[in-house]
């Protein structure tokens, strides 16, 4: 890993850590809509953003989460699942929109390990925590494609690491 792509990941993961910071009420519980999950996108466009993401994962559940030893195995193995289907699947996929799309539907489909980390820890009924977190998982990421697309335009992530 060169030096640039280093500190790139570096300020992703801080960027990760800041959002969330923001809506910390909202991005630990049934009901999440953890903004900095947007970022989840930047896969699609090299799959070199995967350390930033979840460095930026980690430390977020790390520091901020109400239980912290669950969101460290789940929250985490989640996002590494998550993004290494998605890296897979990009093999097959060259359409950046549909890339999204399926990185959309991964992320959400995956919120059955938080779902379940939830119902571990706090006895929720997992079928309607998986909802809840996937529907909110699913919007924040569905909203967060056209972002990321758009800022891509100008700031152009697949040169912004090497």
């Amino acid at each position: 890993m060169n030096i640039r792509t280093l500190c790139v990941n570096g300020l992703l993961a801080a960027m990760y850590i800041a959002v969330s910071m923001l809506i910390q009420p909202f991005g630990f519980t049934n009901i999440q809509f953890r903004i900095s999950e947007m970022f989840n996108h930047l896969i699609v466009f090299n799959k070199k953003y995967v350390y930033g993401i979840v460095l930026g994962v980690f430390l977020t559940n790390l520091f901020f989460s109400p239980m912290v030893a669950y969101d460290l195995v789940f929250g985490v193995g989640q996002s590494v699942l998550s993004l290494l289907i998605t890296i897979f699947s990009m093999r097959y996929i060259k359409s950046m929109w549909a890339r999204m799309l399926i990185n959309t539907l991964v992320f959400t489909f995956t919120m059955f390990i938080i779902a379940f980390e939830l119902h571990l820890a706090f006895d929720l009924p997992f079928f309607f925590t998986w909802l809840t977190t996937a529907v909110g998982e699913f919007v924040v990421m569905l909203v967060g494609a056209p972002i990321m697309t758009a800022i891509n335009k100008r700031v152009q992530f697949n040169k912004l690491v090497g």
